[in-house]
């Protein structure tokens, strides 16, 4: 037996339920009447017509047959999205950007020299250790206020100023507004063991005087002194004739030194 009557949910006289194409269809349809009668396309940023009579969303970057089709789009998903995340862009730029803390330029002093302080080497020997050591006394009358006069050791391979030397090495003090003066000194290897006290350094504030102190270590007799060669070993020349009286003797000119 079979039913002929109305579907379940229908109106009687209304014919049967709408698909879910159809609904979707009925539904953009009326959103774009509803679009013509309240949105004005001449003032939609991202509504534009192209050359070949068609009309594209700026924003999606699609294509659209006519304007009812365009004002569909712009009330489906993917426009309502892209218009969301333009919001949020252009937010985020009106923002002030943090700026990340820069560091501070070293200052640097434009004061003019006033050239070279006095000062005062003294040549040393420690008796019980037979180390020859160096004071320095420079004098700085008129060094600025907080400022600690300083001092390095410089090879004479940076210098270049004089002909290298491996010899020697260089003793360098400097202090504002004083010109920086440097001693050459042998270059040996040198105490730095303060608390031995063999390596000293003192800023006197009243006097305005920088002391340094510094002992050369000392070497050692066995480096110091050449090993004696031994006496060859093995049998004694042969005897031969006797040897013929010395000749006359050469007349003298100066002495030349004797490298070996």
């Amino acid at each position: 037996m079979s039913f002929f009557g109305p579907e379940r949910g229908g109106k009687t006289g209304g014919g049967g339920l709408a698909s879910e194409q159809n609904a979707a269809i009925d539904r953009r349809e009326r959103l774009r009447k509803l679009a013509l009668e309240t949105i004005d396309l001449a003032k939609d940023p991202y509504f534009m017509r192209n050359h070949l009579g068609s009309y594209e969303c700026k924003l999606c970057l699609t294509l659209h047959n006519n304007e009812g089709n365009y004002l569909a789009h712009t009330q489906g998903k993917r426009h309502q999205t892209n218009l969301a995340r333009r919001a949020a862009r252009e937010k985020q730029m009106e923002q002030p950007a943090v700026v990340a803390p820069t560091k501070k330029a070293p200052k640097v002093r434009t004061a003019p020299k006033i050239g070279r302080p006095g000062y005062k080497v003294t040549k040393m020997r420690d008796p019980e250790t037979q180390q020859r050591s160096l004071l320095f006394e420079i004098d700085y009358p008129e060094i600025e206020e907080d400022i600690q006069p300083r001092h390095r050791l410089m090879s004479a391979f940076e210098q270049k100023i004089e002909a290298v030397n491996r010899h020697y090495q260089y003793l360098l003090f400097a202090a504002e507004p004083y010109d920086t003066i440097a001693f050459k000194i042998p270059n040996k290897e040198i105490e730095r063991d303060a608390s031995s006290g063999k390596f000293y350094y003192n800023w006197d504030k009243e006097k305005k005087t920088f002391t340094l102190h510094i002992f050369f270590k000392a070497k050692r007799e066995e480096d110091e002194q050449q090993p004696a060669q031994p006496p060859p070993s093995g049998p004694p020349p042969p005897s031969g004739p006797p040897l013929p009286p010395p000749g006359p003797a050469l007349p003298q000119g100066p002495a030349w030194p004797v490298q070996f």
